[in-house]
């Protein structure tokens, strides 16, 4: 299957003073991605949250700057999954330029809790794990 990706422009607050996107947009960017990506499951990543009170708490993030995003590019965020566990997994976005160079690749590991109370994990319901799946790439 194709990586899902969205698409979004960079707006002048999330530039430094250097104008160019401040290194931590990038995981704000990575967390929208991944909010679309989930999208496609009933009630989208709302419903996972608010409605059925499942969160999925990063608990490791890699960065990979390779060139700037300014104010005014258009950014594609492509998303797949290289790992797959039980109660985890591992998103990679690349950030590509509308110049096609490739900006950022973001590798991030959460874990999927219940989060009643202190946050518990669990094993992926049987739908989050099927959208997983049809997005595992080799790492």
């Amino acid at each position: 299957m194709a990586a899902f990706e969205i698409q979004r422009a960079v707006r002048f607050e999330e530039v430094d003073a250097a104008r160019i996107v401040f290194f931590a947009r990038y995981l704000g960017y990575g967390h929208e991605a991944m909010e679309a990506f989930f999208g496609a499951l009933e009630g989208g990543y709302h419903g996972l949250v608010d409605g059925r009170g499942i969160g999925f708490p990063a608990v490791h993030v890699d960065a990979t700057y390779e060139a700037p995003l300014r104010f005014g590019d258009t950014v594609t965020i492509r998303v797949d999954v290289t790992k797959l566990g039980t109660t985890s997994c591992t998103f990679r976005y690349v950030f590509v330029r509308q110049d096609g160079v490739r900006a950022a690749t973001l590798l991030h590991t959460c874990v999927c809790c219940e989060l009643a109370g202190e946050p518990k994990k669990i094993p992926f319901p049987p739908d989050v794990r099927a959208r997983l799946e049809a997005h595992l790439v080799g790492g």
